[in-house]
């Protein structure tokens, strides 16, 4: 076997110089490694949203199926509480009559005497009110 003895020279003082070339490669090969890291980490946030959109697209359409299926139920509701003899039983329940022939005015005549009747007792309202508001206060005690 060999026996290594340590050599007798110092080379402590030995001083290398500094190739600029080797820190320009090593540059070079750093920037364009982040630039690669940085593409796969963007290539990866990229599919995972299409992930999550994929998801959240079908959790929207089976919403949106079951908001088509209550929507149909809640026609075919309002058409059953629509039928006219449905109606007609419930009014008959509510002590409605069905309207009599001396009841319809197709001329519209007596509507027109409705609403002046209305106006006048508006009026006569209002005037009352003003009233006992002016007494209330002519009458305040002392």
């Amino acid at each position: 076997m060999i026996r290594r003895v340590p050599s007798r020279q110092k080379n402590s003082p030995v001083a290398r110089e500094i190739d600029n070339r080797v820190i320009a490669r090593l540059t070079v090969l750093l920037v364009s490694g982040l630039v690669i890291a940085s593409g796969f980490l963007y290539a990866g946030r990229q599919h995972f949203a299409a992930l999550r959109y994929g998801y959240e697209t079908e959790n929207l359409r089976r919403v949106h199926e079951e908001l088509a299926d209550q929507q149909r139920r809640f026609l075919l509701e309002r058409e059953a509480a629509l039928n006219p003899a449905r109606l007609e039983r419930a009014a008959r329940q509510l002590g409605l009559q069905p309207v009599q022939p001396t009841q319809l005015d197709p001329m519209g005549r007596n509507a027109s005497r409705v609403t002046e009747q209305t106006d006048r007792a508006q009026v006569r309202d209002s005037k009352t009110r003003s009233r006992t508001a002016k007494a209330d206060k002519g009458s305040k005690p002392i």
